[in-house]
């Protein structure tokens, strides 16, 4: 399992403690403040100013608390946002909701099986109440099949870019290049909203908002050398999915594209893929490298996740087991 430390003065940590207020568990370790739980991590803050991240976002979870420029990071409230650059205020603009945007999200960041997807998406004003209609909301809140449901729909109705980071080469530039999530998204994130833009133009959306993942200068950070980034009236915020349609549609549109290619998955293994990363993966996986052997796991799974460990060592069991 991945993990990353900070050391964090009392008052950062309360911070945090105010930030992951609604994931915070009960569950505390001697000497610790707090643990909360989030999507593919773990953090426990110790008295001691040590804050400890595990998990397979750890990386991308850390990195909104690291210091930069000799300033601590902090990121963005449940409900609050923060611009690009930094130089506006740190609130949406009154009405926002209501307005043309392109919102992006993505999809398998925290799935061991699959890739991530990353989609931006084109709500105008006008298709709001439409969209409503349809059932558009959070993906969390909706099952696979009213997803999929929803998706073949809106697919047609709104313009909308699909990026898809295949399990080869995200193993490749994750081991290879060294690429964290962070910045893998973020390169994501910024192509599918310039295609989005190039597709729509010459109309120009009232903003940009995207499902915050890091601080916005540490996202525009991992962006650095790119020939072309999307700039202008950039906004982000967690739970961005509730602010505006715009970004719950690119949620149900990812979404619905990580469940097609895992049903791919499920073909090519010729049993069916599940989702997540706890211990059921870990016993698919075993059973992919006993039928197809090691070497296959690399089209099917991101390998630095600790269910590769889990798994092989399931598979060593299951070995001995059938040689007695």
């Amino acid at each position: 399992m991945g993990q990353v430390v900070l050391i964090c003065e009392k008052d950062e940590i309360e911070e945090m403690k105010n930030y992951y207020r609604k994931q915070v568990t009960d569950k505390n370790p001697p000497g610790s403040i707090f643990t909360a739980k989030t999507t593919g991590c773990s953090i426990t803050a110790y008295r001691s100013g040590k804050v400890l991240f595990q998990g397979a976002n750890c990386e991308s979870e850390a990195e909104k608390w690291r210091v930069s420029d000799g300033k601590k990071q902090k990121p963005a409230g449940a409900g609050t946002t923060a611009k690009a650059k930094n130089t506006a205020k740190n609130t949406l603009p009154a009405g926002f909701n209501k307005l043309s945007v392109i919102g992006s999200d993505e999809v398998g960041t925290g799935d061991y099986f699959g890739p991530i997807t990353v989609v931006a998406a084109y709500v105008k004003s006008e298709n709001i109440p439409l969209l409503k209609e349809l059932g558009v909301k959070d993906s969390k809140e909706l099952n696979d099949e009213k997803i999929i449901a929803i998706a073949k729909v809106i697919k047609d109705v709104i313009p909308f870019s699909l990026m898809t980071l295949k399990n080869e080469k995200y193993n490749v530039v994750q081991q290879q290049a060294g690429m964290t999530q962070g910045k893998m998204k973020a390169l994501l994130h910024n192509q599918a909203i310039l295609n989005v833009l190039r597709k729509i133009s010459p109309d120009k959306p009232d903003a940009v908002l995207i499902d915050q993942f890091v601080q916005p200068s540490t996202y525009f950070q991992h962006l650095k050398g790119q020939k072309e980034i999307a700039r202008e009236d950039v906004y982000f915020s967690t739970k961005a999915e509730g602010i505006h349609l715009a970004v719950a549609a690119a949620s149900i549109l990812a979404r619905y594209a990580f469940i097609q290619y895992i049903d791919k998955l499920s073909g090519s293994a010729g049993f069916p893929i599940p989702k997540g990363a706890g211990a059921h993966v870990d016993e698919a996986a075993a059973k992919l490298i006993l039928q197809k052997g090691r070497q296959s796991l690399g089209q099917f799974v991101k390998l630095h996740f600790a269910n590769t460990d889990k798994a092989l060592a399931l598979v060593q069991k299951k070995r001995r087991y059938h040689r007695k």
